[in-house]
């Protein structure tokens, strides 16, 4: 999956040259402990640095590739996932008209799921945006942040520690979202939507997954650490 995920990454790059004429960018791929092909497939594409992380984990791949990178914005997306047209400029122009915004997120698109339990997961984006609209505007407890499709400010997220490498998987965009809170402004957009597969979805059941990642949100947001700390890999045989 990982080469479909960069092609939708440099076309985007591509397209979003033509807006933002300043624009620069730098692609960072992390092999976490990868035993297949990772690592070459990455390197077929010019320009893009890959860097091992032996430590196995969700949290110790994002770190890894922060580390990596330089710039003023780093852009969080996971190998399944695919670039919308249009998903760089609107990161760019929402930064640009909002100083104090130092995280961006939007929902994720499940292409290869039925149309049923899109409708279903619809339905739960709708109903944990009105828990972050209570959180983030009425109690100022955090925000919603989805993983795998979200933007961070550099200096903001460096400034309340970086990511936590304590959390292994479930509840780890939440904390994200709580601790970057903090110092500025976290934005929740469907316009910045991102396509994905389902097929944790498909393993993990549709019921089962809802109620982990509401578990794990709400227990982040009242405990500061995750109701849960273990997760199923979930592969896909090519």
């Amino acid at each position: 999956m990982i080469g479909k995920c960069l092609a939708s990454v440099f076309d985007e790059i591509k397209r979003s040259r033509t807006s933002f004429v300043q624009f620069e960018t730098e692609v960072v791929v992390v092999d976490n402990a990868s035993t297949d092909r990772t690592r070459e497939e990455a390197l077929k594409f010019p320009n893009v640095t890959v860097v091992r992380e032996n430590l196995k984990g969700l949290v110790y791949a994002r770190r890894a590739g922060w580390v990596a990178t330089t710039g003023e914005l780093v852009a969080n997306i996971d190998a399944d996932t695919m670039v919308p047209a249009g998903w760089l400029s609107t990161v760019m122009s929402e930064f640009a008209k909002d100083k104090n915004l130092v995280a961006l997120s939007g929902p994720y698109l499940y292409y290869d799921i039925p149309v049923w339990k899109r409708a279903l997961v619809k339905i739960f984006y709708f109903l944990g945006w009105l828990i972050h609209l209570v959180n983030h505007h009425i109690l100022h407890a955090g925000a919603m942040v989805q993983g795998g499709n979200f933007v961070l400010k550099r200096a903001a997220w460096d400034s309340v520690g970086g990511f936590d490498t304590s959390i292994s998987f479930y509840g780890e965009d939440t904390d994200v979202a709580k601790r970057i809170g903090a110092v500025g402004k976290v934005k929740w957009t469907w316009k910045l939507p991102m396509y994905t597969t389902g097929r944790r979805l498909d393993k993990e059941g549709l019921v089962k997954m809802s109620w982990l990642y509401t578990v794990n949100h709400l227990s982040i947001l009242w405990t500061g650490r995750p109701a849960t700390k273990h997760y199923s890999d979930v592969r896909i045989d090519v």
